[in-house]
């Protein structure tokens, strides 16, 4: 299922689903590294679960693909099923920036080679709203104004 993101509504994380849900969102999303832009696009699918802030995943191609290096690090998510990882290459390499999953689980066949990206280790907006990276080195939530905590990653939610 899939819904148009209603702008500027205030939500809570602890209101998103679990199982996660998918949404279209036209807004214009920007993914930079330093002067190079990795993605501009008004087309993006944000993924909703609880606690967590959304992660958006963009259209690849919409993604400066000849910027990114397919890394062999792969993750298994009890949802969407087995993600493939990507190094941003600019001149440096930003080890698993991005990720993707090439054969995503039944519910979330919409994801399929689409690409998300880690706030904290690229920079991303949100129309021009700078994104602020979830706590933790394995989640790559988009925290922005318009979600409210708390998140998991940060500080004593470990066990949630």
């Amino acid at each position: 299922m899939t819904h148009q993101h209603a702008a500027h509504a205030v939500e809570s994380v602890r209101d998103y689903p679990r199982p996660p849900r998918i949404e279209e969102d036209s807004r214009r999303i920007v993914v930079r590294s330093g002067e190079s832009v990795l993605a501009d696009t008004t087309r993006s699918i944000r993924v909703l679960e609880t606690s967590h802030p959304p992660v958006f995943y963009l259209p690849p191609p919409e993604v400066e693909l000849n910027l990114l290096r397919s890394n062999p690090h792969t993750t298994f998510c009890e949802f969407k099923g087995r993600a493939v990882y990507w190094d941003v290459i600019v001149g440096q390499t930003i080890s698993r920036a991005a990720w993707s999953y090439p054969v995503p689980s039944p519910g979330f066949e919409e994801l399929k080679d689409w690409i998300a990206f880690y706030p904290s280790k690229v920079d991303c907006t949100v129309d021009g709203e700078a994104v602020k990276a979830q706590a933790g080195g394995f989640y790559g939530g988009w925290i922005t104004s318009e979600i409210a905590g708390p998140f998991k990653g940060e500080p004593g939610t470990n066990s949630w």
